[in-house]
Order: structure tokens, then C-alpha cells, then sequence
């Protein structure tokens, strides 16, 4: 991964002395989408690894909001009440947040579109909305806004002008399917990314504990938090850009405490809503969370104010290794 790199929390990959190794990039999403294989056949390599990045345009096509009649464009133009059919990649998304929902009691959601813009000016700019516009976005999120039938794999609003972002979950969820294509190719020893904040390994490299990767300071050039050798596992990012908000769900108002998180997770949808998650959750809340489920660990940037000025806390949760923290 060695494009230019973001202000926020991103992950490196060292991967330069793994044996055998084949790269192979595609824009996508609006970030870049890589696979790095180790295969003795660099065309069937290849091959796998364009079919991989076929479902991922296929994908973008199916969840971007930005994309005229995607089925999360559908929904946010849908009528109260009227019944939606969804593709299988938008409805186990919904899915997926839903449940990250749930277990963060509401710190991820994805129906905070309205939100997002009430903070924003039609440049793109941040900006403070009055209470009537603040009170009137807050009606029109939640995920309990969205009633999800599994049977017929529908969905229904509940309230008008419900919008959907899947910036929180779509990118990693296309990074899982990714992974699933190339086993079905047979490769089973691969590391994909889909920019420096979402990404999954499969089975390690020959000699190796797992694919080597590293947390980098989003403001610190050259300053490495931490080091893992990932297997059968994801890794996702999230960080605050400068001149950006961070919204909190559930109070509808910019948080500025942190600077930046990172999960790891069994899979990398999971990952990516969490990690958006933590980014507003209070310390305790991520300890209690990671204490529930001893497959995720965290690392998490603080900023605090004091009579000092502003002064940065790293905190860690989970079962974290000897040598992984640096």
C-alpha cells in the first residue's frame, strides 16, 4: 500500500519480502481496491483477481448512494409503507448494520444521511444547523425507521425522508466478498484492501505467522502504533479528517473527542461498522464491548482538553499480543 496517505487512520502493509507475491490494483468506490496473492500462476492469478474486482463495481452499482436507481438510491427516495425488493449484497448490508447497531446500542447507524447533511453546507463544508433543522433529521434517523423482511428480502421506511449511508459498511462488506471469490478461485493466500482502512487476510504466507501489517499515526509521519500478523481475519480504520465532523447517532451532534480507531474483527463489514462505532463511543463503552466479545480487539486515539491545552491519550482493548504494541 504505498500511495499517498490519508490524514486519517490508515493501515500499511509490508509485504515486500513474502515470496512469490503478485499485486494487482482497480479504482472503486472512490478509493483503490488491492490484491496482493502469492500464486505460483501469475495469469490465473490474475484472472481471479479481476473477477474479484468485477464484484466489486458490481457491488458499487448495488450500494452506492451516489449511483441513480442502486437499491440504497431506492430507498432513499422510497414512500412510507411501500415495499422494497432488494439485491442480496444491499440486503445483507442492512443486515449487517442493523445488528452492529444493536450490539453498540445505536452508535452505528446508517440511516444518519440526514444528519450528515444538516452539519453540512452544500459545499461540502461544515456548518451548525438550527435546532428546527437539527430536531427534523434527528425524526428521520434511526434504524428502527427500517423494517427488513427476510423472507422476501424487502424493506420498508417507516418515516419519510430516511436516508441511507452505507459509507460506514459497504466498502468492507465488498472487501468480504472479495475473499469469498478468490476461494472459490482457489486462492486461499491473499491479502485484499479497499484503501488504507479495510482489510482482509486469508491464510498466511508460507513460514509466516500471518500477513504483516501495521498501524499508522494519522498525524505523526512515520509513527507505527502497532504490528499484527493477520490470518483469517479483517482489519478496519476510521479517523477524523481535518475540517470534518464525526456525528453521533444518538445525540445527532459532532464528536471530537478522538482522532482516530482501529478493529479487528472476524470479517471486514463487521470491522468497518465498528470502528466507525468506537470512534464515538466512550472509552468504557468499547472496554465493556470488547470484554462481551474476546474475537475483537481495538486501539483508539483520545484527545483530551485540560488547563495544558489538548493532550492525546492511546488506549488498547482486546486481546492484543506480546510485541503487537509498540
Amino acid at each position: 500500500m504505498t500511495k499517498s496517505k490519508p490524514e486519517t487512520a490508515y493501515i500499511e502493509s509490508d509485504c515486500a519480502a513474502i515470496g512469490g507475491m503478485k499485486r494487482f490494483s482497480h479504482e472503486a468506490m472512490a478509493t483503490t481496491f488491492e490484491v496482493i496473492v502469492v500464486h505460483e500462476d501469475e495469469r490465473y492469478a490474475q484472472q481471479a483477481a479481476i473477477a474479484a474486482f468485477d464484484e466489486v463495481d458490481r457491488l458499487e452499482g448495488e450500494l452506492s448512494r451516489f449511483v441513480e436507481n442502486s437499491d440504497i438510491s431506492q430507498i432513499n427516495n422510497l414512500a412510507v409503507g411501500r415495499p422494497l425488493v432488494l439485491g442480496p449484497g444491499a440486503f445483507e448490508c442492512l443486515q449487517v448494520s442493523r445488528r452492529v447497531c444493536d450490539e453498540t446500542k445505536g452508535a452505528f447507524d446508517i440511516t444518519i444521511g440526514s444528519l450528515l447533511e444538516c452539519w453540512r453546507s452544500d459545499n461540502g463544508k461544515p456548518r451548525t444547523p438550527t435546532a428546527e433543522q437539527l430536531n427534523l433529521a434527528r425524526e428521520r434517523t434511526g434504524t428502527d425507521l427500517l423494517q427488513l423482511n427476510e423472507e422476501d428480502h424487502t424493506v420498508e421506511v417507516l418515516a419519510e425522508g430516511v436516508q441511507i449511508d452505507l459509507g460506514g459498511v459497504g466498502k468492507g462488506y465488498a472487501v468480504d466478498q472479495m475473499a469469498k471469490l478468490l476461494r472459490e478461485w482457489s486462492i486461499d493466500v491473499a491479502l485484499i484492501h479497499g484503501g488504507y482502512s479495510s482489510v482482509f487476510a486469508l491464510d498466511a504466507p508460507a513460514n509466516t505467522k500471518g500477513w504483516p501489517v501495521s498501524l499508522s499515526h494519522p498525524g505523526k509521519d512515520k509513527t507505527t502504533l502497532a504490528r499484527l500478523s493477520l490470518q483469517a481475519r479483517a482489519l478496519s480504520g476510521s479517523g477524523l479528517q481535518k475540517g470534518r465532523h464525526i456525528i453521533d447517532p444518538r445525540t445527532g451532534r459532532p464528536v471530537k473527542t478522538k482522532r482516530a480507531a482501529w478493529l479487528s474483527a472476524p470479517d471486514a463489514a463487521t470491522g468497518d461498522g465498528l470502528s466507525t462505532a468506537f470512534m464515538v463511543m466512550a472509552p468504557e463503552e468499547i472496554k465493556q464491548y470488547c470484554r462481551r466479545r474476546p474475537d475483537v480487539l481495538a486501539l483508539v486515539i483520545l484527545q483530551e482538553q485540560d488547563e495544558e491545552g489538548q493532550k492525546e491519550k492511546i488506549l488498547h482493548f482486546g486481546p492484543w499480543e506480546e510485541g503487537e504494541l509498540l
